[in-house]
């Protein structure tokens, strides 16, 4: 089985390409260059906005995400959360893709009064539009974990949070305490495969409880 992983940089994406023993090769899709660090693993630097045919895969893994402040605005968060990530999954499922994961965030909704939760929302909506055999999303709360090992921008704002809940955790209901980004991927692989046909989501206390 061969598959497909988008966002491979990122916090979720560098654990799922750690984790990933197959069976199959896993084309990792980078914006720029990443030697593989498994003999499975295969790098495919692309451009999101004109992908090339990808390579014929079985299922494919998106874990493309920004924030609108590392993004710098709200049309270049939507580019990215949105349009690259439609962009990858219509790519993926020329390729032959039938099973697709991906990362979207608590609260999505396309009907939210947050541009955040409402851009995830539509981002769901577009991909279960396209049919997929199945379709396994992902809606992980906080995020935790070493984002100066991928190379990405500190978010204080985060860090803080991560800081103040940490002692609080086992008091917060699963749902919404922050998730090892470890986790998510572990969540990820096993969610995408033991899912059945048709559209599954995955709220955090869920992921937590996939990924242990």
């Amino acid at each position: 089985m061969t598959a497909l992983l988008a966002g491979a940089s990122g916090l979720v994406g560098r654990a799922v390409a750690a984790q990933w023993t197959g069976p199959g090769e896993l084309h990792l899709l980078l914006r720029r260059g990443l030697p593989a660090a498994a003999p499975l693993l295969r790098p495919l630097v692309v451009d999101y906005a004109a992908l090339p045919a990808l390579p014929a895969a079985d299922s494919a893994y998106c874990c493309l995400g920004t924030t609108i402040a590392v993004a710098g605005s709200q049309a270049a968060f939507r580019a990215v959360d949105f349009d690259a990530v439609l962009a990858f999954a219509t790519a993926a499922q020329r390729a032959g893709v039938r099973r697709f994961a991906v990362v979207s965030a608590l609260g999505a909704n396309a009907r939210s009064g947050n541009f955040y939760s409402r851009v995830k929302g539509e981002m769901e909506a577009a991909l279960a539009a396209l049919n997929f055999d199945t379709l396994f999303i992902a809606r992980p709360s906080l995020l935790a974990g070493d984002r100066a090992a991928t190379g990405q921008p500190l978010r204080l704002g985060e860090r803080v949070t991560l800081a103040l809940t940490a002692p609080l955790a086992p008091l917060i209901p699963r749902a919404w305490r922050p998730i090892e980004a470890a986790t998510v991927a572990r969540a990820l692989l096993r969610g995408l495969a033991q899912a059945g046909p048709g559209v599954h989501i995955a709220s955090s206390g869920e992921l937590q409880r996939l990924g242990a």
